[in-house]
């Protein structure tokens, strides 16, 4: 099988603009070539050398001119057809020998690089990919400082051995413009700038993305000092004209969004709801869950306790008040047994009447434990919880009786804890008193975490000693089903 051709651009000369993916090929290849001029140096080779290995073959190609000044009977561009051929022909051996060949290029391959000239003779013949690579265009733009382009702007790149007369009508009339292959020609190409009178504006860099890289404007260069490898360029109007506000925020209102961070890590959260927390000033929750969203260090932190919510409602608000733009966390969807209610509880008040709050949704966990045994939530359905801390047993006992007698697929919330182990057990024997033993029954524990569990059981085999805090408890209906591969489901028909 023949070997495969890899044109690898290397970047503008320093090793760390190097891609990845041209490290790694660089280093796998049989066969690395390069071109140089006589003295026998590579920008590209020097650029790719800490991915080289030993043992490797190196071909260097070396060119017969860099200077139109030739005595080739077909002149310079005779001198380079044969030269290109040459090294075509001399690359062809190791690819028909099965090698892998990669040649680098400075800059981008197929941005003025001479690796084209191979590319268009070889690629027919055997398998070929290109590896872009950071142009010298890419690398002054970033030495300088200066955005090429903008908006609705065209950039126009120009080699500098066009005529001055060319150059000056293009450069007359472009938005932004680079000019490359400078050495010998910036004395005219520099005329031209100033012959369309955009001298002022533009800047030269040299060498960019290396050791000996220098940026000036273009009015200033001496034109006895000016290598090859330099460019001069005009950059966007729109970053010309720009003037820098002062860096102070702008003064806003500020305000509050209650926000939901789903039942667990980031996938979880809502692209709306990361927007949010992105942009607060401060963000204000129970410590568990402020310690889910990164770290920030622009933003002030405020974490409080599990049991303080009206304390944490209030404190959210006169920070908005003040002008902050305050993020409260919540688990899973803040509108459910969440700080949303709390907030907009201290809200309704004249304390905090102009403060503007929202309420961003996030994915209950209710939903997350439903998706991960089937559909047991695919008819109607009740949410409760069993927490008792808010609101008396009785109540809790009257809910779960009505929700039982409509035959309701139930999502409880809050089933137990360390100091609440009665309520699971009494909420089972009631439902019983409606429901079969046989009912299906899901618990999602830490769903989306790292000690994710679902377990499908039944109503008569609940087993309260195995839930906690941490868990949610489905306990279907009538209708409700389980697969024999053990997914749940409620038909949407009801018998």
């Amino acid at each position: 099988m023949p070997g495969r051709l890899y044109g690898v651009g290397v970047g503008p000369g320093d090793p760390e603009l190097v891609t990845v993916k041209a490290a790694r090929l660089i280093g796998a290849a049989d066969v690395v070539a390069y071109h140089s001029a006589r003295h026998g140096r590579s920008i590209a080779r020097a650029a790719a050398a800490p991915y080289l290995r030993d043992g490797q073959s190196e071909e260097q190609l070396v060119y017969p001119v860099t200077t139109e000044a030739t005595g080739h009977p077909g002149g310079y561009k005779g001198a380079l057809e044969d030269f290109y051929a040459d090294c075509a022909a001399r690359l062809a051996e190791h690819l028909d020998a099965g090698r892998t060949l990669v040649v680098l290029s400075e800059g981008d391959p197929l941005f003025y690089g001479s690796y084209m000239h191979l590319h268009k003779r070889l690629a027919p013949r055997y398998p070929a990919e290109v590896v872009p690579g950071v142009t010298s265009l890419s690398a002054a733009s970033a030495a300088a400082g200066r955005p090429l382009v903008e908006g609705e702007e065209t950039l126009t790149v120009l080699p500098g051995t066009l005529p001055a007369a060319e150059l000056a009508d293009r450069l007359r009339t472009a938005d932004a413009a680079a000019v490359l292959k400078l050495g010998r020609t910036f004395p005219k190409v520099r005329q031209a700038f100033e012959d369309a009178g955009r001298l002022g504006d533009a800047c030269y860099v040299e060498r960019a993305a290396t050791d000996r890289e220098r940026i000036a404007p273009l009015a200033d260069v001496d034109p006895a000092d000016v290598p090859y490898m330099s460019l001069a360029l005009l950059t966007s109007p729109a970053d010309r004209s720009f003037t820098a506000p002062p860096p102070e925020r702008p003064q806003v209102p500020g305000d509050v969004a209650v926000v939901g961070l789903g039942p667990a890590g980031r996938p979880w959260l809502t692209p709306e709801a990361q927007d949010v927390l992105s942009s607060a000033t401060d963000l204000v929750g129970y410590g568990p869950y402020l310690e889910r969203v990164p770290p920030n260090a622009r933003q002030r932190r405020h974490s409080s306790g599990n049991r303080v919510e009206a304390d944490r409602a209030r404190h959210a608000l006169t920070l908005a008040r003040d002008g902050a733009r305050v993020a409260v966390v919540s688990s899973g969807d803040p509108g459910v047994f969440a700080m949303a209610a709390a907030v907009l509880e201290a809200a309704d008040g004249e304390d905090f009447a102009d403060v503007p709050v929202r309420i961003v949704p996030g994915l209950t966990a209710a939903q997350a434990v439903a998706a991960r045994a089937g559909a047991p939530l695919g008819h109607d359905f009740c949410v409760l919880s069993l927490s008792d801390l808010l609101k008396p047993w009785d109540v809790i006992a009257r809910r779960l009786s009505a929700a039982a007698e409509a035959d309701l697929v139930l999502a409880l919330y809050n089933p137990s804890s360390s100091r609440r182990r009665h309520q699971l057990p009494a909420a089972r024997d009631l439902l019983l008193r409606h429901r079969s033993p046989e009912t299906p029954v899901v618990v999602g524990r830490d769903v989306g975490g790292p000690e994710e569990s679902v377990t499908v059981t039944t109503l008569g085999k609940l087993d309260p000693d195995r839930v906690d805090m941490r868990c949610l408890v489905i306990v279907g209906s009538s209708t409700t089903r389980v697969t024999g591969s053990g997914v749940v489901y409620t038909p949407r028909r009801y018998p």
